[in-house]
């Protein structure tokens, strides 16, 4: 199997525009991503594709590969679907923009799904995380996911579910982390598809593979990531480097 990783990056975030440019110990944060997810050797490439010149001319300076985007675009899937249309590829790996500190362990244990799984009726691996406190339960801001027996997510919701009707059973809380592994064949369908009524509904782009039939595997992790979404995460980010 041919296994890359996708950086999508959008200059204009909504809660901290030009955050991927920010420096982080004398690199773009973009950058550090980038040179930290081919430090983990775990892929045969790794890309970024963005939408800004600023971005494209930073990681073709430092010889890495990027791709610009042709459209805008509602969703990273999205993003990450029309820059790898006509790559030879099998696995595709959604690498966070603004998690410098790449989680390598659960990067790991999404490539095994593909590689354990010969009969390929798995379209898309991601992450979960238990949830243990009832503020981050209730928090709409924290997509929850809820998986059959085998670990197959049945629904994905910002409300809390399941509904803990029965207080005297113990109900575990899953987060969804937003990190992909995607067969290509999943990707392209889910480029090719418009936004279902569920997915819009919620605004969650995981939903759209679920309502066309597609099969998600979640992987729990304990491992939290560490994201840049605030000028405070940027300086948290400064002092862990």
């Amino acid at each position: 199997m041919k296994i890359i990783a996708m950086i999508p990056a959008r200059f204009n975030a909504s809660r901290f525009p030009g955050k991927l440019m920010k420096d982080l110990a004398g690199k773009p944060v973009i950058l550090r991503t980038y040179e930290s997810a081919l430090h983990t050797k775990l892929f045969d490439d790794v890309y970024v594709v963005t939408d800004s010149d600023v971005i494209y001319d930073v990681i073709k300076a430092a010889d890495g590969k990027v791709i610009m985007s042709k459209k805008e675009h509602d969703c990273g899937s999205d993003r990450i679907a029309e820059a790898v249309e006509d790559l030879d590829v099998d696995i595709v790996i959604n690498v966070q923009g603004d998690e410098p500190f790449i989680d390598e362990v659960s990067l790991r244990k999404l490539i095994e799904v593909f590689k354990d799984d010969v009969n390929k009726t798995i379209d898309l691996a991601s992450l979960k995380v238990k949830m243990n406190t009832l503020e981050d339960i209730e928090n709409p801001n924290n997509v929850k996911v809820i998986t059959d027996q085998n670990n197959f997510a049945i629904y994905f919701s910002r409300s809390v579910i399941p509904y803990h009707r029965d207080q005297t059973l113990k109900v575990n809380y899953f987060k969804h982390k937003g990190v992909y592994a995607f067969r290509k064949n999943a990707l392209m369908d889910f480029y090719n598809t418009p936004m279902t009524p569920l997915e819009a509904a919620e605004k969650i782009e995981a939903i759209r593979y679920l309502e066309v039939g597609k099969k998600i595997k979640m992987i729990e992790t304990s491992v939290e990531s560490i994201g840049i979404d605030t000028p405070e995460d940027l300086e948290k980010a400064k002092k862990l480097f």
